[in-house]
């Protein structure tokens, strides 16, 4: 038995009908406990050869564990490219955009590439990567202009593109002194996200409401 079988028949020997079934409510289709996958990455380490093999298979856990083992400066443009657009389950997403592409030398030019892509979900990477240059290297981002695509275009945008285009408006919000009151008044008149269900003692991904909490911890802290 090859590697990448072995891995897939104790990947498969993990499942649990239950979580399946919670997760698929997400649109993640594996019921692989996320602890149990990431005590399989530890003892597998890097394996880029096993993380490309992993990811060819299709199954979603398999891709979630090829993420955590794979080494993401040996992929290329076109191959980040291609992953992203396959991927379409949220966590392989949010791993693939979070684990791997950030952590990538390509990352700014994929950036560019993808924030303007008519695919909703291609564009929406484009935008959690803009999200961290806000955060991270804001020099030579047109924030104004980013203000002014997120007024116009936010409100009606795919949930997914949606979501990200609202993280790049907190952000720039939390990080952005001078533009704080135009991002607070952006996230008031759209209302994106206001009525949120928020669990007790988390914050609200509504903008305004992230935006004055972010800053008040900054100002406590200094």
């Amino acid at each position: 038995m090859s590697e990448v079988q072995a891995v897939l028949e104790e990947l498969a020997g993990l499942e649990n009908p239950r979580m399946r079934e919670v997760n698929e409510r997400h649109g993640d289709d594996h019921g692989v406990n996320l602890g149990a996958l990431r005590a399989v990455a530890k003892r597998l380490k890097t394996q880029q050869a096993l993380a490309r093999e992993l990811w060819a298979s299709g199954d979603t856990a398999a891709r979630l564990l090829s993420l955590l083992i794979c080494r993401p400066k040996e992929f290329t443009a076109q191959e980040l490219d291609t992953m992203l657009r396959e991927g379409r389950s949220p966590k392989v997403l949010d791993w693939l955009v979070n684990y791997v592409v950030k952590k990538s030398p390509l990352c700014e030019e994929l950036r560019i590439a993808w924030f303007d892509d008519e695919d909703p979900v291609v564009a929406a990477a484009g935008w959690a990567l803009t999200s961290q240059r806000v955060v991270k290297k804001p020099e030579g981002l047109d924030l104004p202009g980013l203000l002014d695509r997120i007024e116009a275009g936010m409100k009606d945008a795919p949930e997914r593109l949606q979501w990200a285009m609202n993280d790049c408006l907190a952000q720039i919000g939390i990080q952005q002194q001078s533009l704080r009151p135009r991002a607070v008044a952006i996230g008031e008149r759209l209302g994106v996200l206001k009525d949120y269900p928020t669990p007790p003692g988390c914050t609200s991904p509504y903008a305004p409401v992230w935006i004055a909490e972010m800053v008040r911890r900054q100002d406590a802290g200094r």
